[in-house]
């Protein structure tokens, strides 16, 4: 039965959508439907169809009292909103339905599995004044009805010091066997993160099982939207840290993402770690979420943006928010590689190629520009043993605005800047990474798409992810390198949902 806080929900962002054009938003990146959108929740494939929910505000552009928005896609890229699947409407999440996660059941019903929030008011602050708890709501990829006896994990359920009002965004799956396990990240009693693990039959009752990980005050304060899979053999923890201090060139941004790989260690049910990075090393990245593909596929997907830089969007605009591109995920050398999904092959059109370009100072080239486009960039030097000083690419560009991409290497450092991106506030605007030094060769891929860019440097080895909401007249690229640099280019324009290809 749908209640009238979700009616009114639903009926609110059907009506509100019909005043936002299609070329005010992304092409082939969700974003939101109306209103607030923050991190991706129940990413999974059910009823043929991927399905993506969010934390969602249909009434504003702010953050507010969460919903769970509700889109699904084909093929990852083309996103079709589907009306809102949860609202704030019962005693146990009447100030919030925040993040989680959806599982198919035996029976074929699809289950989704959040935190409940209700405020404490009077309480003394233990860092929050929510008491936070998992409830589930089961449904047929439309509508979902909340388990009357919610919620199914509460304060009762977590281990000793562990914190109930930094208790949320389970990550639930299914095992072979047909049972049910699910990560929930919480704050133990050192003020630091936890994963803790659950296991259940049902997907209804579940049993704590252990800490899982532990953070030890190393990665910020409390771990957000855990997720744990099995990839390459080895087993992967994603989390988002609060509160984080950087660490050389790991971990720059304050509320960012780590990436744990290791082993799973069945006889204590624990996770041994091996080694640890940054999930992404750009500005706008968050609260990323994975789901395993019918062929065998671990698929990612985050909220682009970061809690730190939420001043510089469009102003007046009707929509906030809109999530990364899907990234297939793979495990070398113990590091996680992203790569855009396969599927983005199919929007390519009207190739543009140059090899072996030599580039001196500042330049362009004929017919590569555009918002919407998959751009790949080879450099070498010219002379290996007079290495250029700096290589810099400008995207975005009119005679006012850019947004720039520089290489310096004999720093080996990368780094992206969106400062004279038409920003009129001083937030964060650059962000820096180191990449293994190879003699002043790299390759990095960009994909484009009107208010934002992703960056994946040498094959998937690192990333970089930045908003940015220059106007779209605002198309040029330009080349730059400070000594003698031979160059590959190869680009391709991005055909859309809601127009014709063009170098836009």
């Amino acid at each position: 039965m749908v209640s009238q806080i979700l009616r009114d929900a639903r009926r609110y962002e059907a009506i509100a959508e019909q005043a936002v054009p299609a070329k005010s938003k992304p092409s082939f990146h969700l974003a939101a439907r109306v209103g607030w959108m923050n991190d991706p929740n129940g990413f999974s494939y059910y009823k043929g169809q991927y399905h993506l929910f969010y934390q969602y505000y249909p009434y504003d552009t702010k953050w507010g009292s969460m919903h769970w928005g509700h889109a699904v896609s084909d093929d990852l890229l083309h996103w079709n909103h589907l009306p809102a699947a949860l609202a704030p409407d019962t005693l146990q999440d009447r100030d919030g339905c925040f993040s989680g996660s959806a599982v198919e059941l035996s029976d074929g019903r699809q289950l989704l599995l959040y935190t409940g929030v209700v405020k404490q008011g009077g309480l003394p602050g233990e860092g929050s004044e929510s008491l936070q708890s998992q409830c589930i709501a089961i449904g047929d990829g439309t509508d979902y009805e909340k388990y009357a006896a919610n919620p199914v994990l509460s304060g009762a359920d977590l281990p000793e010091g562990g914190s109930a009002y930094d208790f949320r965004d389970p990550k639930a799956w299914r095992e072979k066997d047909g049972s049910y396990r699910c990560v929930v990240g919480n704050r133990a009693s050192d003020g630091s993160g936890q994963l803790l693990y659950y296991s259940s039959e049902d997907a209804i009752h579940w049993t704590f099982e252990s800490v899982l990980a532990e953070n030890k005050e190393r990665f910020g304060s409390m771990w957000e939207c855990p997720d744990l899979f099995e990839l390459d053999g080895k087993t992967v923890v994603l989390i988002s840290p609060q509160d984080m201090l950087p660490q050389g060139f790991e971990y720059h941004n304050g509320n960012g993402t780590v990436c744990l790989i290791g082993r799973f260690d069945e006889s204590k049910k624990s996770f041994v770690e091996e080694s640890n990075h940054a999930i992404d090393y750009g500005i706008d990245f968050y609260a990323p979420q994975t789901v395993l593909t019918p062929d065998g596929r671990r698929v990612m997907i985050a909220w682009m943006q970061n809690w730190d830089t939420l001043a510089v969007r469009m102003a007046k605009s009707p929509w906030c928010g809109q999530m990364t591109l899907p990234r297939e995920l793979s495990v070398r050398n113990g590091r996680l590689y992203q790569w855009p999904v396969r599927e983005l092959e199919t929007l390519r059109r009207n190739r543009v190629a140059y090899e072996n370009v030599l580039l001196e100072g500042a330049a362009t080239l004929e017919g590569i520009r555009g918002r919407r486009i998959d751009l790949t960039i080879t450099i070498r030097p010219e002379d290996e043993a007079n290495v250029y000083k700096k290589f810099a690419v400008w995207f975005g560009k009119n005679d006012a605005f850019h947004t720039a991409l520089s290489f310096r290497p004999y720093e080996s450092i990368l780094k992206v800047d969106r400062k004279f991106s038409g920003s009129r506030r001083a937030v964060i605007h650059q962000r820096r990474c180191k990449v293994p030094n190879r003699g002043g060769a790299l390759t990095f891929r960009m994909i484009l798409d009107r208010f934002s860019v992703e960056i994946f440097v040498n094959h998937g080895e690192q990333a970089l992810t930045a908003t940015m909401f220059t106007d779209s007249t605002a198309d040029g690229i330009a080349f730059f390198a400070d000594g003698r640099i031979r160059m590959d280019v190869e680009q391709y324009t991005l055909d859309a949902a809601d127009e014709s290809a063009s170098a836009e």
